[in-house]
């Protein structure tokens, strides 16, 4: 039996309103995401806050061992966005236990990837962030970085800075669900180490005919003509380490 517990900051009573539906809701996905996988000891911490995805009226993120943090905006927030939040950070949560915080490019992706395969498959359909389709100029630049741990995920995850928005999410749901492609489920592969989807990238850079490089320049970055490089993603641990 999972052991976790609930931290609702309402000391203004912004939560009131909808602090039986949080009950409720988290209780449903630790419970479904138990029967695939076993959870460590949490805090789960609720809080009102603007730092939302717009659409969604609600981010996430899991900023410490044993810890997930979700923002959001009560008005705006719906029950299958909280659901879809909190499951994906269930694998930041899990990642926590095997990687240490100055983790690889490498980690950040398959972390990424792994925690919307993982919403996809108890949840069905894929989230936006996770269906922006990379540039072959990404492909090649990951596979430079993959052992990396100065990279910033800021530019890789939220567009701050020459790429294009989410594309970190895009490339990581893609490398995992080419390793998948050989067989399994992100449930099983939530504790493999990084590297064992490096193969997946390589397959990846074959087919689009990209060749893995020793170095590459930072002017070879793909940047999104048009885009600006700043905006709300869906906190979680490759995005906030």
């Amino acid at each position: 039996m999972t052991v976790w517990q609930l931290h609702m900051l309402n000391a203004r009573g912004t939560l009131t309103p909808i602090m039986a539906e949080i009950r409720a809701h988290a209780r449903e996905v630790v419970e479904l995401v138990s029967q695939r996988l076993d959870l460590p000891r949490f805090d789960l911490v609720v809080r009102r806050g603007d730092a939302v995805i717009p659409e969604w009226g609600i981010a996430g993120q899991a900023p410490a061992l044993g810890v997930i943090e979700l923002v959001l905006d009560p008005d705006r927030v719906e029950a299958p966005h909280f659901r879809r939040m909190l499951v994906r950070q269930m694998v930041h949560l899990l990642r926590w236990e095997i990687a240490p915080p100055d983790r690889s490019l490498g980690e950040a992706l398959v972390a990424a990837g792994l925690a919307g395969h993982l919403v996809t498959e108890l949840l069905g359909g894929v989230d936006p962030w996770d269906q922006v389709r990379p540039g072959t100029g990404m492909l090649k630049q990951a596979a430079a970085l993959w052992a990396r741990r100065d990279q910033d995920p800021g530019e890789w995850f939220q567009g701050r800075g020459r790429m294009r928005k989410w594309s970190g999410y895009g490339l990581g749901y893609r490398i995992v669900a080419e390793h998948l492609a050989e067989g399994g489920d992100a449930a099983a592969l939530v504790h493999a180490p990084a590297d064992a989807f490096r193969a997946a990238l390589r397959r990846l850079m074959a087919m689009e005919g990209v060749e893995e490089p020793e170095t590459v320049a930072p002017s070879e970055v793909e940047e999104a003509p048009g885009e600006e490089a700043a905006g709300n993603s869906p906190p979680g641990r490759p995005e906030d380490s």
